[in-house]
């Protein structure tokens, strides 16, 4: 379970104090999928950072499956980002040089899984985000958008995570793909009993997750939930 209590991130520019995070409260059980919506600049990047240990907050705390992260030194935030986040991106962030399998394999390599082991179990997430078994082999760079988005997430789980944060996940697909990712994060999210949080502007997106939340200049409010949407046909 993660629990964030009475998170604060501020910041100063010249005169002025800005918090694009400020007083963020909420509680997430696992395998649940939830959406944050919100402007641009409403502090939505701001609060995965600080979920993902990739930012500290100014005050408060994020705690997962009883573990306080402000409690934890710098080494032990490093080990946290590696073991128990997954991370997924708009710009997919993968490596367009090595192929699919390469790609989701290369988290298990920090984490010193055997080589046998990582070639494995990066097959096997391919295909259960269902990317085309021929194009495995393929190098990032001739995948298609929703491909690689694909691949991404099959990355984003390759050391069984406890949470994935993805950052407009489809910001770069048509309409009918990004629904699709949504569906398959959901599928998932279920199947993987991982927590999913996915930050992002497209409301219609949004709203297809279990829990969904508006940020507002830096205050988080619940919306009313909707049933989870279907896993995407095979």
């Amino acid at each position: 379970m993660i629990e964030v209590k009475d998170l604060v991130r501020q910041f100063k520019s010249g005169d002025r104090t800005i918090k694009p995070v400020n007083g963020v409260s909420f509680e997430l059980g696992k395998g649940t999928l939830a959406s944050i919506v919100g402007k641009s600049g409403s502090g939505k990047s701001t609060l995965l950072s600080l979920l993902g240990a990739l930012d500290k907050p100014t005050s408060g705390d994020v705690i997962v499956d009883g573990v306080s992260l402000a409690a934890l030194p710098d080494t032990k935030l490093t080990e946290y980002r590696r073991r128990d986040i997954g991370f997924v991106f708009q710009q997919f962030n993968l490596i367009p040089n090595l192929s699919a399998v390469d790609n989701v394999m290369l988290p298990m390599e920090f984490a010193g899984v055997r080589k046998a082991a990582r070639s494995a179990r990066a097959k096997e997430l391919l295909e259960q985000v269902q990317l085309d078994p021929e194009k495995h082999g393929r190098r990032i760079n001739r995948l298609s958008g929703g491909e690689q988005q694909r691949v991404a997430i099959a990355r984003a789980l390759a050391n069984e995570p406890k949470l994935i944060l993805a950052d407009e996940p489809t910001g770069n697909l048509d309409e009918q793909t990004g629904e699709h990712i949504i569906a398959l994060l959901s599928s998932l999210s279920r199947d993987h009993n991982t927590t999913i949080l996915v930050v992002t502007h497209d409301r219609s997106l949004a709203n297809k997750a279990d829990r969904r939340f508006r940020l507002q200049q830096g205050r988080l409010s619940e919306e009313a939930s909707r049933q989870r949407v279907a896993a995407p046909a095979s």
